[in-house]
């Protein structure tokens, strides 16, 4: 018998003859502990042109989470479209100039990628020093509705900006309306899946097999993509499809009776133009009413989050406010949650609260993608009588935990103690590595 198995029976028998009423939370935070897993999955090598070869590893930091009855060293993660690059970076990264000739787009060495969705078993040290790593104990690759597995490839979109692709040789790829890019996840007590993702952007609902039941876009968006093998509806505000190419929802969070989702920009739009995109400081966050079975019902609301500025986050040498994003969200109770807020280096978490306290701007003149009135121009919300939403600083990287991994894209609760962060590693492009970082912060995040 593993020996941590061994001692988490023997510590229950001794629980349970204490006749405690915490017997689950005791034993999650008895076997968890401090600690950074290192992620090795390998992927095969790319040589480009003949010349320069490549090796990858999977990058499965992009969203993680964990569902409330589930042990509290098992997660589920996401990873994002696969391993890409821009055509602008090819000499650095191939040393081959013009790789896409003169073109601009991004270089997908894997184009056949799939975007896949791993279960994991975390391992951390406890206090019986069991070896720290972890176990991949399911891997779903996300599929149309008649399984076939799809690709992480942009989709031919019209009514907002998209980009080409090229493959290992420089040629151009078809846009592929199947596509996506995924950066968030949330699962259901019934198995199911909801993800986030960048291109349109969506909300995707995916059954435990992994087949895309519905992908909800901007209104307007879903006659673009109705050569998809599964359904497309346009029930987003339209507004959004105004997000900046590549800054499309990156946080999704679900209530803990499964009534409603939760998710933001991770940048603010461009709306009316990249002038107000570069020097915003307005988020937006939407909340979603989900049907019994976890479908979606509607847009409920749409709340006004002000982001920090960039010289407050000091683990980043930086002034421009457009590199200050949101990256996660999880929910504590219905309309409580943590937001991710960071740059690259320097990671904050927030707590929101109260959301009914704030001004629910959906349906109104801020959602309208035409004319003069712009909330990403906003300087001072009170002039159009216009409440944001309440945040509290609760963690600090650069003051609590100053070696955290750049480029934090993942927050998970496991246990009334511990939490879980991942990151984003490029799918090791440029020899990151993908992390998982257990940390003992939970009950700060919830004063």
């Amino acid at each position: 018998m593993n020996l941590r198995l061994f001692y988490i029976i023997l510590f229950s028998f001794l629980i349970v003859g204490c006749g405690s009423d915490d017997e689950e939370d005791i034993i999650s935070n008895f076997t968890l502990s401090e600690e950074v897993i290192d992620i090795n999955e390998k992927m095969e090598s790319v040589t480009f042109k003949g010349e320069k070869t490549l090796s990858f590893e999977v990058g499965i930091g992009s969203g993680v989470f964990h569902a409330k009855d589930d042990p509290s060293d098992e997660i589920y993660t996401i990873t994002d479209r696969g391993p890409n690059f821009s055509c602008s970076n090819s000499n650095t990264y191939l040393g081959i100039k013009d790789f896409c000739g003169t073109a601009s787009g991004q270089i997908f060495p894997m184009p056949t990628f799939t975007p896949t969705i791993y279960k994991l078993n975390i391992d951390t040290s406890g206090v019986f020093g069991a070896k720290v790593g972890y176990k991949v104990m399911q891997t779903i690759k996300i599929k149309d509705r008649d399984g076939d597995p799809i690709s992480g490839l942009p989709n031919p979109i019209k009514i907002a900006t998209t980009e080409r692709g090229y493959d290992n040789q420089g040629n151009l790829l078809d846009f592929d309306p199947e596509g996506i890019d995924p950066e968030a996840i949330v699962r259901l007590s019934n198995g199911n899946f909801w993800i986030a993702e960048e291109y349109a952007p969506s909300l995707i609902h995916i059954s435990k097999d992994g087949r895309i039941l519905e992908r909800i876009v901007p209104e307007g968006m879903a006659g673009d993509l109705s050569q998809a093998n599964y359904r497309v509806t346009g029930s987003l505000p339209a507004i959004l499809k105004k997000r900046r190419l590549n800054r499309g929802i990156k946080s999704l969070a679900i209530s803990p009776d499964e009534n409603y989702l939760y998710f933001a920009v991770q940048n603010p739009l461009v709306n009316p133009d990249f002038t107000a995109h570069n020097t915003s400081r307005n988020i937006r966050i939407f909340k979603v009413l989900l049907q019994q079975f976890g479908d979606f019902d509607s847009m409920m609301a749409e709340y006004v989050y002000i982001l920090d500025k960039p010289e407050t986050f000091t683990f980043d040498d930086t002034n421009k406010q457009s590199d200050v994003r949101i990256t996660d969200m999880v929910a504590l109770e219905n309309d409580k949650l943590i937001l991710i807020e960071r740059v690259n280096r320097h990671t904050k978490l927030y707590q929101v609260s109260n959301l009914d306290g704030a001004t629910n701007i959906l349906d109104t003149k801020w959602d309208l993608t035409t004319g003069t009135q712009s909330l990403e121009n906003l300087v001072n919300l009170n002039t159009q009588s216009i409440t944001s939403v309440t945040k509290k600083l609760v963690f600090d990287s650069r003051n609590e935990l100053s070696d955290l991994s750049p480029r934090i894209e993942g927050l998970a609760i496991l246990s009334n103690q511990y939490v879980v962060f991942t990151n984003d590693n490029d799918f090791g492009i440029a020899g990151k590595k993908s992390k998982i970082t257990v940390v003992k912060i939970a009950e700060q995040l919830k004063q």
